[in-house]
């Protein structure tokens, strides 16, 4: 199975990016953390980027906030998906973050999940590798049908608890 790289673009992205380590785990999916910084460490990127299919690498998953240039960054370097997670930071509640990872040039996409949406991200990564991995579409389809199985229930029990005041 292709592993997955959960980039970092500083230490303090990693509370959020552990729900995609979780998420990761519950699929079996084999990862790596890295902390890479579109500007602070540019040529290591580039480097991580261009011989990450080589290792064995199938999806990036690139975490930053702020200036959040590090999925496009990778994408500009590597074949392989890059899923940007933007950071909430303490300026603009990580609106500029999504700005910065969603708006990148024709020629270069970055799946884009929501601010803080680490999870998401994972469960993206899931699903890009289960196009070639039986094993793991069948946990994703698992995965969605108990997804699916809790919502119906926690609507059950608004209805009956609906019902209950009323009479």
């Amino acid at each position: 199975m292709k592993k997955v790289a959960i980039v970092i673009g500083s230490d303090s992205d990693y509370p959020v990016m552990q729900a995609a380590a979780a998420r990761l785990d519950f699929f079996g999916i084999p990862y790596e953390v890295r902390l890479l910084s579109a500007h602070r460490t540019p040529a290591e990127a580039a480097q991580f980027a261009e011989s990450a299919a080589a290792d064995g690498f199938g999806v990036l998953i690139a975490a930053a906030g702020k200036a959040a240039h590090l999925a496009g960054a990778l994408a500009a370097r590597s074949p392989l998906p890059v899923i940007g997670v933007p950071i909430k930071s303490s300026t603009l509640d990580g609106l500029d973050s999504l700005l910065s990872t969603v708006q990148m040039p024709r020629g270069v996409p970055v799946a884009t999940v929501a601010i803080d949406g680490a999870e998401n991200a994972a469960i993206l990564a899931a699903q890009i590798l289960a196009l070639s991995d039986g094993a793991l579409a069948e946990k994703v389809e698992k995965f969605r049908n108990a997804q699916r199985e809790e919502a119906l229930e926690k609507g059950r029990a608004l209805q009956e608890k609906l019902h209950a005041s009323r009479s």
